[in-house]
């Protein structure tokens, strides 16, 4: 004949619950009963309990050899085999007013086990189905979470992008503005040149002719970078923009007159730029190792320039 734990076994119950329970009561029924009272419980909570039930100051489950009785539970009128069943069902329900009843509890026919295991399976499914819906909602939780975070980081990650945009947009208007501005200088020192070789020929000419000279024509200045005659003379400034054209990208820097181009140089390596020369389109000029020692007061370059890092 089957044993219990192998009746419980062939039931479908785990074996190292099954086990506990053949140890932890007397009888099929016993263990049954035991098993449905502790399906919400772990194994932790379980050997606490029995560790507690096994002090002599606690009351024993009902094992072989006791005297038949049962308790009951006046406050819902469940009937319990034991003084340990008791005490866990007061445990669990808070309930404290139980009385002895002469009545004994009869042993669970084969169809009343099966309809109590069939209970017992159920209770079971319902409660990995309820775990698994909470899990699913973690997830979802979590997930929408993470898509927040996600959705947070691209944005800042767009306005620091949004921003680069601009600083570049910004330099590359004031670099094409420092270009224009050279290009007219060099138009104006041009047509200043034009004039002055114009007006030797013409000393030369009345010279030879022995004709009083021409009269000398007003002075016109140079266009400067800030456009109109009524800016600042070069002299007059104290410090310079730089609009640089690296392997990088394009950024502005502004330096003092009296910077040598070595500084320059120097302050570009800083920022892991390596420079070896400058040139500036208007006039086309490039600057090697050899003429760093002048500075952008006497390169020309104030108030400002546009030059390409080489």
């Amino acid at each position: 004949m089957a044993s219990d734990l192998d009746q419980l076994v062939d039931m479908g119950f785990d074996r190292e619950r099954a086990e506990f329970a053949a140890r932890a009561t007397s009888g099929l029924q016993g263990a049954l009963d035991w098993l449905e009272q502790h399906q919400d419980q772990s194994f932790d909570e379980i050997k606490q309990e029995l560790a507690l039930a096994s002090n002599p100051d606690e009351a024993p489950a009902l094992t072989a050899g006791d005297e038949a009785r049962s308790l009951v539970c006046e406050d819902c009128n469940r009937k319990l085999r034991s003084t340990a069943q008791a005490e866990w069902h007061a445990s669990k329900t808070g309930h404290e007013n139980f009385a002895e009843s002469t009545e004994e509890i009869a042993p669970l026919t084969e169809d009343e086990k099966k309809h109590r295991l069939l209970q017992l399976k159920a209770k079971l499914a319902l409660k990995r189905a309820t775990q698994a819906e909470q899990d699913k909602e973690d997830r979802k939780r979590n997930e929408q979470i993470r898509l927040k975070a996600t959705k947070e980081s691209q944005d800042m990650k767009d306005e620091l992008q949004k921003k680069e945009r601009l600083k570049e947009a910004q330099a590359k208007r004031a670099e094409k503005k420092a270009d224009e501005d050279a290009r007219k200088r060099v138009l104006a020192k041009l047509e200043a040149d034009k004039q002055e070789r114009r007006r030797k020929a013409e000393l030369e000419k009345a010279a030879r002719a022995g004709a009083a000279p021409p009269p000398a024509p007003p002075h016109t200045p140079l266009a400067s970078v800030s456009g109109p005659s009524t800016s600042k003379p070069a002299s007059a400034y104290t410090e310079a923009r730089l609009a640089l054209q690296t392997p990088g990208g394009r950024f502005m820097k502004i330096f003092p007159v009296e910077t040598t181009l070595f500084e320059v140089a120097h302050a570009l390596e800083a920022d892991g730029v390596s420079v070896k020369t400058f040139t500036t389109n208007f006039p086309k000029k490039t600057y090697d190792k050899t003429d760093f020692g002048m500075t952008l007061k006497e390169a020309g370059m104030v108030p400002s320039a546009a030059l390409i890092v080489g």
